[in-house]
């Protein structure tokens, strides 16, 4: 499965921004798709998942703020993200499960005023 990320950018805080990741496959065919960020001298972690069929998981750190959707048709997942803060600067990567994780090229967001 071949992920492409797009949508990142520089924002600043409290401002909003919404990225996508398309595959190449069926959406239907992957058991959860979702996004994971890394931060300057952090470790890699987990923003919002979702499996077919079930509902949206997120970090705490985002709930209330992201949203993650799908969108069968385009075979396509977004991340919107509202109320952004200077600590969610991090490279996203969108990322498919199917017996394996798959991962996207990673899309940078810059938060800064």
């Amino acid at each position: 499965v071949q992920l492409q990320a797009s949508g990142g950018g520089l924002v600043q805080p409290g401002e909003s921004l919404s990225l996508s990741c398309a595959a190449s496959e069926s959406i239907f065919s992957l058991n959860a798709v979702g996004w994971h960020r890394q931060a300057p001298g952090k470790q890699r972690e987990l923003v919002a998942i979702i499996t077919r069929g079930g509902r949206p998981e997120y970090a705490d750190s985002v709930k209330g703020r992201f949203t993650i959707t799908r969108d069968s048709n385009k075979n396509t997942w977004y991340l919107q993200m509202n109320s952004l803060k200077i600590e969610d600067t991090a490279v996203y990567y969108c990322l498919a499960e199917r017996g394996r994780q798959y991962w996207g090229q990673g899309t940078l967001v810059t938060v800064s005023s």
